[in-house]
């Protein structure tokens, strides 16, 4: 038996990973349970077996965008133009191929500090697998690319409204008001230190495996697979091919789609660019307002609260309701700056079918290739589904409020030389409980953000502190649907990626843990 059989037989599946994960997290709640009945609720065997279907209704905006996306894909590469595309750019690069990496790297790590960028990525996996593929590399630099790049980005966020933007409005609505100049500073710090450490380890690995095809840590079931999927690419670079005019124009359609899709995810409104909206008007409605209308609102604020009116109420409401739509919301009826994934779905859905024209494609061939292409995507919807009914089963057993309502009692009294870092790992376990940014700052920034002010800590602090663990946790949890998606787009087990970026992480961890602690002494 050869050390390559070994391997592959010794290497559990994405699915495997996350069923097991899945399974110990209910037992968990078992367990808590039975000591915290009126705060943890063990979660029975309807639960187990219903989470990765409430998984999938809880991301089914994202599987479509990824099913949708596959069509879309499909229809490019049938065209031509992609593999020959990546072919041209790998010969022009031809001695310099490695710069490549910082290159993205840092454009991806900007994505990730201004606007979070994260579930956006996932196109990219597959595009960048091949490339690197082409390149001389193997499809693990491709993904390391995308993945530490803009998971560094989203560690060390500056302006991120899912993340910053989210933590100060919780901090807000418990009366604390954060310096902003303070929280951009430190998050630039922690994005420019991490995104270095990252930028150096991907390159070091990339330049050996170019070095030498044997030194790559993928199995032998990873390479078939990968070459399977990219290995079009990868000998297209080896023959001398040119781009033809509808190649070139289905490259230039391409290229215009994925930057409407970075350009609509970005909030660009709170950075004072109104230009999207242009156009946009409003006017003041007014309506009246009854007693119904009344404890309907406060029994909806107050979850549920049942209220008893004594007497009728009367009263007015006005609210600015748009009239006319902005420029930019002709497509999607929603402005660039503020798509999600129905918008981006409609998007590439559009232009799947413009580039199936223009590619010389007929009806039957784009209908055909679009569905066979959103077939092959339906392995990595299953595994978004999969994580994120790991992420729905722990809310809704009350598993993540219970770590952190005790986490934080056991915070209390600690010198800020011990709380920094001790926060830093709470945060590191409650992310794999929670791994939205968002999601995590509105439930644990009200806990933790007077916490550290009654301790006299800067509360900056604590909300780099809640966004580096939990960036750090995004370059690597199963829960993460992103990452999962992202990893079998280009064929790269979960296991191998953990054996790979292992290193990089924790030296990227230690790093931020001495950063934030020096912050928390020193503001």
């Amino acid at each position: 038996m050869t050390a390559s059989t070994k391997k592959k037989r010794g290497m559990l599946s994405s699915f495997t990973i996350l069923l097991l994960l899945l399974a110990t997290v209910a037992l968990i709640t078992v367990g808590v349970s039975a000591v915290a009945p009126n705060e943890v609720t063990a979660a029975t065997l309807s639960d187990f077996f219903m989470a990765p279907v409430r998984g999938f209704s809880d991301a089914l905006p994202v599987c479509l965008f990824v099913l949708i996306l596959g069509g879309f894909l499909g229809i490019v590469t049938e065209t031509g133009a992609l593999d020959t595309g990546i072919a041209v750019l790998v010969k022009k690069l031809h001695g310099n191929e490695l710069m490549i990496i910082p290159v993205l790297m840092i454009l991806f790590s900007l994505g990730g500090t201004t606007y979070g960028m994260c579930e956006e990525t996932v196109p990219f996996y597959a595009l960048l697998a091949a490339t690197m593929m082409a390149a001389g590399f193997d499809p693990l630099v491709g993904a390391a690319t995308v993945l530490l790049g803009a998971g560094c980005g989203c560690l060390g966020s500056t302006v991120n409204p899912f993340a910053v933007g989210a933590a100060v409005d919780s901090l807000r609505g418990v009366g604390i008001e954060c310096n902003q100049t303070i929280i951009i500073g430190l998050g630039a710090v922690l994005w420019i230190v991490s995104t270095a450490i990252a930028i150096v380890f991907v390159m070091s690995y990339a330049k050996k495996v170019k070095a030498d095809k044997g030194s790559t840590i993928l199995s032998m079931q990873e390479l078939k697979n990968a070459e399977e999927a990219h290995g079009a690419a990868a000998e297209a670079a080896t023959q001398d091919v040119q781009l033809t005019g509808r190649q070139k124009a289905v490259l230039g359609i391409f290229a215009f789609t994925f930057v409407v899709m970075i350009a609509s995810f970005i909030p660009w409104e709170d950075f004072g660019v109104t230009f999207w909206n242009a156009g946009a008007t409003t006017q003041e409605v007014t309506t009246n307002v009854s007693t119904d209308d009344f404890i309907s609102a406060y029994e909806s604020a107050n979850d549920g609260a049942a209220v008893d009116a004594k007497g009728s109420l009367k009263g007015t409401a006005t609210s600015e309701e748009q009239v006319t739509p902005g420029w930019s919301s002709v497509i999607t009826g929603v402005p660039i700056g503020q798509w999600y994934f129905d918008e981006a779905s409609t998007w590439f859905f559009i232009m799947a079918i413009v580039i199936g024209v223009v590619g010389g494609l007929g009806e039957k061939k784009i209908v055909n290739t679009f569905i066979s292409g959103s077939a092959d995507m339906m392995s990595v919807v299953l595994i978004i589904a999969l994580a994120r009914g790991i992420s729905v089963l722990m809310a809704a057993t009350g598993l993540d409020q219970f770590v952190l309502k005790h986490a934080a009692d056991a915070l209390a009294g600690l010198s800020g030389i011990v709380f920094a870092p001790m926060s830093y790992l709470l945060y590191l376990v409650l992310s794999f409980l929670i791994p939205s940014s968002s999601g995590m700052a509105t439930v644990s920034m009200p806990i933790m953000g007077p916490l550290a002010q009654g301790l006299g800590f800067p509360p900056e602090v604590m909300v780099q502190i809640f966004g580096g663990a939990n960036g750090l946790v995004n370059l690597f949890t199963p829960t993460s649907g992103a990452i999962m998606g992202g990893l079998a787009l280009a064929r790269v087990e979960w296991t191998t990626w953990l054996k790979f970026a292992m290193k990089v992480i924790v030296v990227i961890g230690i790093a931020s843990v001495i950063i934030l602690t020096a912050a928390m002494m020193i503001l």
